[in-house]
Protein backbone atom coordinates (compact mmCIF):
# COMPACT_ATOMS: atom_id res chain seq x y z
CA UNK A 1 0.00 0.00 0.00
CA UNK A 2 1.24 3.71 -0.60
CA UNK A 3 2.00 5.72 2.27
CA UNK A 4 -0.68 7.49 3.02
CA UNK A 5 -1.42 10.82 5.75
CA UNK A 6 -3.57 8.98 8.57
CA UNK A 7 -5.82 10.93 11.11
CA UNK A 8 -5.52 8.55 14.37
CA UNK A 9 -9.00 9.75 16.44
CA UNK A 10 -8.55 8.56 19.69
CA UNK A 11 -10.23 9.32 23.22
CA UNK A 12 -7.81 12.33 24.48
CA UNK A 13 -7.24 10.71 27.88
CA UNK A 14 -5.82 7.30 25.50
CA UNK A 15 -3.32 9.61 23.46
CA UNK A 16 -0.33 7.26 23.95
CA UNK A 17 3.12 8.01 24.71
CA UNK A 18 6.10 7.30 21.87
CA UNK A 19 7.18 4.43 24.03
CA UNK A 20 6.39 2.16 26.55
CA UNK A 21 9.44 2.32 27.99
CA UNK A 22 9.12 2.95 32.05
CA UNK A 23 5.18 2.22 32.09
CA UNK A 24 3.59 0.11 34.19
CA UNK A 25 1.56 -2.88 32.83
CA UNK A 26 -1.52 -1.22 34.47
CA UNK A 27 -0.40 2.17 32.04
CA UNK A 28 0.19 0.10 29.38
CA UNK A 29 -3.21 -1.74 29.63
CA UNK A 30 -4.82 1.50 29.50
CA UNK A 31 -3.70 2.63 25.68
CA UNK A 32 -2.26 -0.49 24.73
CA UNK A 33 -4.64 -0.64 21.46
CA UNK A 34 -3.33 2.96 20.56
CA UNK A 35 -0.20 2.56 20.99
CA UNK A 36 -0.22 -0.27 18.77
CA UNK A 37 -2.04 0.80 16.02
CA UNK A 38 -0.49 4.16 15.43
CA UNK A 39 3.37 2.94 16.14
CA UNK A 40 2.65 0.13 14.05
CA UNK A 41 1.12 2.57 11.20
CA UNK A 42 4.43 4.26 11.05
CA UNK A 43 6.51 1.70 10.93
CA UNK A 44 4.49 0.68 7.60
CA UNK A 45 5.30 3.82 6.87
CA UNK A 46 2.41 6.26 7.09
CA UNK A 47 2.42 10.22 8.05
CA UNK A 48 -0.21 8.98 11.13
CA UNK A 49 -1.57 12.73 12.94
CA UNK A 50 -2.91 11.79 16.45
CA UNK A 51 -6.00 13.76 18.04
CA UNK A 52 -7.30 12.88 21.02
CA UNK A 53 -11.35 13.94 21.61
CA UNK A 54 -13.15 14.12 23.99
CA UNK A 55 -16.64 16.33 23.80
CA UNK A 56 -15.71 18.77 20.33
CA UNK A 57 -16.02 18.08 16.85
CA UNK A 58 -14.33 21.10 15.72
CA UNK A 59 -10.70 19.45 16.22
CA UNK A 60 -11.90 16.54 13.93
CA UNK A 61 -12.96 19.03 10.95
CA UNK A 62 -10.21 21.46 11.52
CA UNK A 63 -7.69 18.66 11.23
CA UNK A 64 -9.27 17.67 8.30
CA UNK A 65 -9.04 20.86 6.81
CA UNK A 66 -5.61 21.69 7.34
CA UNK A 67 -3.83 17.60 6.63
CA UNK A 68 -6.62 16.53 4.17
CA UNK A 69 -5.75 13.05 5.39
CA UNK A 70 -6.41 9.99 3.03
CA UNK A 71 -8.16 7.91 5.69
CA UNK A 72 -9.06 8.76 9.63
CA UNK A 73 -8.31 5.60 11.79
CA UNK A 74 -11.42 5.14 13.80
CA UNK A 75 -9.77 4.08 17.33
CA UNK A 76 -12.84 6.30 19.52
CA UNK A 77 -15.39 4.24 21.55
CA UNK A 78 -17.51 6.60 22.76
CA UNK A 79 -18.01 10.70 23.11
CA UNK A 80 -18.74 12.87 25.89
CA UNK A 81 -18.78 9.79 27.85
CA UNK A 82 -21.09 8.03 26.08
CA UNK A 83 -20.54 4.82 24.14
CA UNK A 84 -24.02 5.06 21.69
CA UNK A 85 -22.40 8.26 20.40
CA UNK A 86 -19.93 6.02 18.86
CA UNK A 87 -22.19 6.27 15.59
CA UNK A 88 -22.52 10.23 15.30
CA UNK A 89 -18.86 10.84 15.03
CA UNK A 90 -18.52 8.38 11.86
CA UNK A 91 -21.55 10.41 10.68
CA UNK A 92 -19.86 13.41 11.04
CA UNK A 93 -17.22 11.57 8.93
CA UNK A 94 -19.28 10.97 6.30
CA UNK A 95 -21.06 14.68 6.34
CA UNK A 96 -17.45 15.69 5.74
CA UNK A 97 -16.36 13.00 3.31
CA UNK A 98 -13.72 11.93 5.34
CA UNK A 99 -13.08 8.08 4.59
CA UNK A 100 -12.07 6.02 8.44
CA UNK A 101 -11.96 2.25 9.54
CA UNK A 102 -14.12 0.26 10.99
CA UNK A 103 -18.18 0.28 10.84
CA UNK A 104 -20.49 2.39 9.36
CA UNK A 105 -22.81 4.47 11.13
CA UNK A 106 -25.79 2.68 10.51
CA UNK A 107 -23.92 -0.90 11.49
CA UNK A 108 -22.34 0.85 14.64
CA UNK A 109 -25.42 2.12 15.65
CA UNK A 110 -27.75 -1.17 15.41
CA UNK A 111 -25.11 -3.46 16.70
CA UNK A 112 -24.63 -1.41 19.87
CA UNK A 113 -28.54 -1.62 20.84
CA UNK A 114 -28.23 -5.59 22.26
CA UNK A 115 -32.13 -5.83 22.56
CA UNK A 116 -32.73 -4.26 18.76
CA UNK A 117 -29.70 -6.50 17.86
CA UNK A 118 -31.90 -9.64 18.80
CA UNK A 119 -34.85 -8.29 17.16
CA UNK A 120 -32.84 -8.49 14.00
CA UNK A 121 -31.14 -11.63 14.75
CA UNK A 122 -35.01 -12.99 15.56
CA UNK A 123 -36.73 -11.63 12.22
CA UNK A 124 -33.82 -13.43 9.59
CA UNK A 125 -34.18 -16.64 11.48
CA UNK A 126 -31.03 -16.37 13.72
CA UNK A 127 -30.72 -18.28 16.61
CA UNK A 128 -30.25 -16.22 19.94
CA UNK A 129 -31.25 -16.73 23.74
CA UNK A 130 -34.56 -15.88 24.18
CA UNK A 131 -34.79 -12.20 26.41
CA UNK A 132 -36.73 -9.69 27.48
CA UNK A 133 -36.00 -5.73 28.01
CA UNK A 134 -36.93 -4.27 31.35
CA UNK A 135 -36.69 -0.08 31.01
CA UNK A 136 -35.06 1.64 33.89
CA UNK A 137 -38.36 2.64 36.31
CA UNK A 138 -39.95 -0.22 35.07
CA UNK A 139 -41.61 -3.29 37.77
CA UNK A 140 -39.86 -6.15 36.40
CA UNK A 141 -42.22 -8.74 35.39
CA UNK A 142 -40.27 -11.92 33.95
CA UNK A 143 -42.33 -13.37 30.99
CA UNK A 144 -43.15 -16.89 31.46
CA UNK A 145 -41.42 -18.06 27.98
CA UNK A 146 -38.23 -16.80 29.81
CA UNK A 147 -36.90 -19.63 31.51
CA UNK A 148 -33.93 -19.75 34.45
CA UNK A 149 -31.05 -19.18 34.82
CA UNK A 150 -30.78 -15.60 33.17
CA UNK A 151 -27.89 -13.65 32.23
CA UNK A 152 -28.46 -10.21 33.22
CA UNK A 153 -26.61 -7.10 31.68
CA UNK A 154 -26.86 -3.58 30.07
CA UNK A 155 -28.50 -3.24 26.80
CA UNK A 156 -25.95 -0.43 25.55
CA UNK A 157 -22.79 -0.93 27.51
CA UNK A 158 -19.88 -2.99 26.11
CA UNK A 159 -16.41 -3.96 27.60
CA UNK A 160 -18.51 -6.18 29.97
CA UNK A 161 -19.10 -3.02 32.06
CA UNK A 162 -21.67 -4.44 35.21
CA UNK A 163 -21.14 -7.86 34.02
CA UNK A 164 -20.19 -10.44 37.19
CA UNK A 165 -20.81 -13.79 38.28
CA UNK A 166 -23.44 -12.39 40.06
CA UNK A 167 -24.60 -11.51 36.45
CA UNK A 168 -26.33 -15.26 36.30
CA UNK A 169 -29.99 -15.31 38.40
CA UNK A 170 -31.71 -18.06 39.07
CA UNK A 171 -35.37 -16.92 40.51
CA UNK A 172 -37.25 -13.89 40.51
CA UNK A 173 -35.95 -12.20 43.25
CA UNK A 174 -32.37 -12.21 42.37
CA UNK A 175 -33.54 -11.33 39.09
CA UNK A 176 -35.23 -8.07 40.11
CA UNK A 177 -31.88 -7.16 42.70
CA UNK A 178 -30.05 -7.65 39.48
CA UNK A 179 -31.82 -5.65 37.30
CA UNK A 180 -31.97 -3.00 39.73
CA UNK A 181 -28.20 -3.62 39.81
CA UNK A 182 -27.92 -2.92 36.30
CA UNK A 183 -30.48 0.10 36.52
CA UNK A 184 -28.58 1.68 39.14
CA UNK A 185 -25.00 1.15 38.09
CA UNK A 186 -25.43 1.72 34.19
CA UNK A 187 -27.93 4.28 33.81
CA UNK A 188 -29.05 1.96 31.43
CA UNK A 189 -32.04 -0.14 30.80
CA UNK A 190 -31.25 -4.26 31.70
CA UNK A 191 -31.67 -6.98 29.26
CA UNK A 192 -32.16 -10.23 30.72
CA UNK A 193 -31.51 -13.50 28.25
CA UNK A 194 -31.30 -17.32 28.50
CA UNK A 195 -28.02 -18.07 29.95
CA UNK A 196 -27.05 -20.94 27.72
CA UNK A 197 -24.59 -23.29 29.53
CA UNK A 198 -21.61 -24.07 26.96
CA UNK A 199 -18.76 -22.67 25.22
CA UNK A 200 -17.95 -19.71 24.90
CA UNK A 201 -16.72 -18.64 21.58
CA UNK A 202 -15.63 -15.62 19.64
CA UNK A 203 -15.42 -15.07 15.33
CA UNK A 204 -12.98 -12.34 13.73
CA UNK A 205 -15.40 -10.97 10.57
CA UNK A 206 -13.61 -8.86 8.16
CA UNK A 207 -14.69 -7.01 4.95
CA UNK A 208 -17.50 -4.58 3.33
CA UNK A 209 -18.91 -6.85 0.76
CA UNK A 210 -16.45 -10.07 0.54
CA UNK A 211 -16.43 -11.10 4.14
CA UNK A 212 -13.58 -13.54 5.51
CA UNK A 213 -14.17 -15.43 9.00
CA UNK A 214 -10.98 -15.82 10.93
CA UNK A 215 -10.88 -19.30 12.78
CA UNK A 216 -13.13 -19.44 15.98
CA UNK A 217 -11.37 -18.56 18.85
CA UNK A 218 -12.36 -19.68 22.83
CA UNK A 219 -12.22 -18.76 26.01
CA UNK A 220 -11.14 -21.00 28.77
CA UNK A 221 -11.09 -21.02 32.52
CA UNK A 222 -8.14 -23.64 32.80
CA UNK A 223 -7.77 -23.58 36.72
CA UNK A 224 -11.70 -23.02 37.85
CA UNK A 225 -15.23 -24.70 37.50
CA UNK A 226 -17.17 -21.64 38.02
CA UNK A 227 -19.81 -20.51 34.88
CA UNK A 228 -17.95 -19.57 32.11
CA UNK A 229 -18.66 -16.18 31.83
CA UNK A 230 -16.46 -13.29 30.15
CA UNK A 231 -17.23 -10.53 33.25
CA UNK A 232 -14.91 -7.19 32.87
CA UNK A 233 -12.75 -8.77 35.85
CA UNK A 234 -11.97 -11.66 33.59
CA UNK A 235 -11.57 -9.21 30.64
CA UNK A 236 -9.04 -6.44 32.40
CA UNK A 237 -8.01 -7.94 35.70
CA UNK A 238 -4.70 -9.45 35.45
CA UNK A 239 -4.34 -10.99 38.97
CA UNK A 240 -8.06 -12.43 38.59
CA UNK A 241 -7.10 -13.71 35.05
CA UNK A 242 -4.12 -15.69 36.81
CA UNK A 243 -6.74 -17.10 39.39
CA UNK A 244 -8.68 -18.24 37.39
CA UNK A 245 -6.56 -19.31 34.47
CA UNK A 246 -8.08 -17.49 32.25
CA UNK A 247 -7.07 -18.46 28.41
CA UNK A 248 -8.53 -17.49 24.70
CA UNK A 249 -6.99 -19.59 22.04
CA UNK A 250 -7.84 -21.16 19.01
CA UNK A 251 -11.50 -23.61 19.17
CA UNK A 252 -10.17 -27.38 19.55
CA UNK A 253 -12.24 -29.95 18.69
CA UNK A 254 -14.84 -28.38 16.51
CA UNK A 255 -16.16 -30.32 13.34
CA UNK A 256 -15.21 -29.21 10.47
CA UNK A 257 -19.06 -28.74 9.45
CA UNK A 258 -19.84 -27.23 12.65
CA UNK A 259 -17.11 -24.85 11.86
CA UNK A 260 -18.08 -23.43 8.34
CA UNK A 261 -21.91 -23.25 10.02
CA UNK A 262 -20.47 -21.16 12.62
CA UNK A 263 -19.13 -19.18 9.39
CA UNK A 264 -21.95 -18.43 7.95
CA UNK A 265 -24.09 -17.89 10.89
CA UNK A 266 -21.39 -14.80 11.40
CA UNK A 267 -21.50 -13.74 7.81
CA UNK A 268 -25.25 -13.77 8.77
CA UNK A 269 -25.19 -11.62 10.95
CA UNK A 270 -23.01 -9.12 10.13
CA UNK A 271 -25.34 -8.76 6.72
CA UNK A 272 -28.45 -8.57 8.86
CA UNK A 273 -27.05 -5.63 10.72
CA UNK A 274 -25.68 -3.97 8.05
CA UNK A 275 -22.00 -3.72 9.25
CA UNK A 276 -18.87 -2.99 7.78
CA UNK A 277 -14.85 -3.26 8.23
CA UNK A 278 -14.24 -5.60 10.86
CA UNK A 279 -16.29 -7.06 13.88
CA UNK A 280 -16.10 -10.26 16.81
CA UNK A 281 -19.01 -12.09 17.12
CA UNK A 282 -19.91 -13.66 21.04
CA UNK A 283 -21.40 -17.21 20.51
CA UNK A 284 -22.09 -20.16 22.42
CA UNK A 285 -22.21 -23.67 21.91
CA UNK A 286 -24.09 -26.17 23.59
CA UNK A 287 -22.96 -29.47 24.50
CA UNK A 288 -25.27 -30.89 22.08
CA UNK A 289 -23.55 -28.71 19.53
CA UNK A 290 -26.37 -25.92 19.22
CA UNK A 291 -25.21 -22.31 18.49
CA UNK A 292 -26.29 -19.46 19.72
CA UNK A 293 -25.40 -16.09 18.95
CA UNK A 294 -25.12 -13.48 21.82
CA UNK A 295 -23.44 -10.36 20.27
CA UNK A 296 -22.40 -8.51 17.38
CA UNK A 297 -19.12 -6.30 18.22
CA UNK A 298 -18.38 -3.76 16.08
CA UNK A 299 -14.57 -2.08 15.99
CA UNK A 300 -13.44 -4.92 18.55
CA UNK A 301 -10.24 -4.43 20.28
CA UNK A 302 -7.10 -4.50 17.86
CA UNK A 303 -4.41 -4.20 20.18
CA UNK A 304 -1.39 -6.77 19.00
CA UNK A 305 -1.67 -10.12 20.86
CA UNK A 306 -5.37 -9.96 22.13
CA UNK A 307 -8.21 -11.98 20.20
CA UNK A 308 -8.99 -10.66 17.04
CA UNK A 309 -5.22 -10.19 15.79
CA UNK A 310 -4.53 -13.17 16.76
CA UNK A 311 -7.34 -15.55 15.51
CA UNK A 312 -6.09 -12.92 12.31
CA UNK A 313 -2.46 -14.18 12.28
CA UNK A 314 -3.97 -17.79 12.12
CA UNK A 315 -5.40 -16.88 8.76
CA UNK A 316 -2.35 -16.03 7.90
CA UNK A 317 -2.91 -12.45 8.09
CA UNK A 318 0.20 -10.67 10.31
CA UNK A 319 -0.24 -7.80 12.55
CA UNK A 320 1.18 -5.16 9.70
CA UNK A 321 -1.32 -7.27 7.43
CA UNK A 322 -4.09 -6.66 9.28
CA UNK A 323 -3.75 -2.80 9.54
CA UNK A 324 -3.31 -2.69 5.73
CA UNK A 325 -6.47 -4.51 5.22
CA UNK A 326 -8.94 -2.20 7.01
CA UNK A 327 -7.31 0.85 6.06
CA UNK A 328 -8.19 -0.72 3.24
CA UNK A 329 -11.44 -1.40 3.35
CA UNK A 330 -12.37 1.69 4.75
CA UNK A 331 -10.84 3.32 1.69
CA UNK A 332 -12.84 1.16 -0.44
CA UNK A 333 -16.13 1.50 1.65
CA UNK A 334 -18.97 3.08 -0.53
CA UNK A 335 -20.08 5.81 1.14
CA UNK A 336 -23.20 7.38 0.44
CA UNK A 337 -21.28 10.71 -0.49
CA UNK A 338 -19.12 8.37 -3.33
CA UNK A 339 -22.52 7.15 -4.64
Amino acid sequence: MRQLRVLALVNENLVPPDSMEGKSEREIDEWKTEFDVITTLKELGHQVEVLGLSDDLSPIRNAIHKSKPHIAFNLLEEFHGVVTYDHAIVSYLELMRQPYTGCNPRGLMISKDKALTKKILSYHRIPSPRFAVFPVGRKVVRPKKLPFPIFVKSVIDDASLGISQASVVYDDRELAERVAFVHEHTMADALAEEFIEGRELYVGVIGNDRLQTFPVWELLFTKSDIPLIATRKVKWDRNYQEKLGVVTDLAQNLEPQVEKQIGRICKKVYNSLDMSGYARMDLRMRPDGRVYVLEANANPNLAFGEDFAESAEKSQLTYEDLLTKIVALGMRYRAPWKI
